[in-house]
């Protein structure tokens, strides 16, 4: 399974994130690495409006992001994206609490899913991931038998075997 996210659609819906950022899309294309890091999920996501000359397709880690330049809409070229898949396209699920296409891409097969339900899964997955895997930390301080032990292990010689004497 393949996710197709509009990624201007999903950024309002996730705390903390606003379309008026202007570093919006990296924030989300990080949030969508470590997602796709997680839940093992192949993920595309599309944003409009590219600037100038910056339009264009690339991998950030093991997500697809799609730049759109401003001759059409990310809408529509998620849509080429489903039409192109063919009958392969039962197997992609777009993002997007857009209704127009929501329609349009179930019609061509596609699995739909409303950015809010997205984003609560994006946090849900997150959050899973750093209870299972916490930070380890340690304030646990060396005794001074083992800072003694240090000391003699980084001031001592090398080896023989690894030193350049002959």
């Amino acid at each position: 399974m393949v996710t197709i996210i509009d990624g201007h659609n999903l950024i309002p819906k996730i705390h903390g994130l606003s379309l008026d950022q202007p570093d919006d899309e990296n924030r989300l294309i990080e949030l969508l690495q470590n997602y796709s890091r997680v839940r093992r999920k192949n993920i595309e996501v599309f944003f409009d409006r590219a600037a100038i000359g910056r339009a264009g397709s690339y991998m950030a880690g093991t997500v697809r992001v799609t730049h759109v330049s401003e001759r059409t809409t990310a809408d529509e070229s998620i849509l080429q994206r489903v039409l192109k898949a063919g009958k392969r396209a039962q197997e992609l699920i777009v993002v997007s609490s857009d209704h127009h296409i929501q329609n349009q891409t179930r019609a061509l097969g596609a699995k739909t899913q409303s950015s809010e339900q997205f984003a609560s899964e994006l946090y849900s997955a997150l959050s899973d991931a750093q209870t299972s895997n916490p930070v380890q930390t340690s304030d646990r301080r060396l005794s001074e038998e083992e800072i003694r032990d240090w000391l003699d292990f980084f001031n001592s010689e090398p080896p023989t075997k690894y030193s350049n004497k002959d």
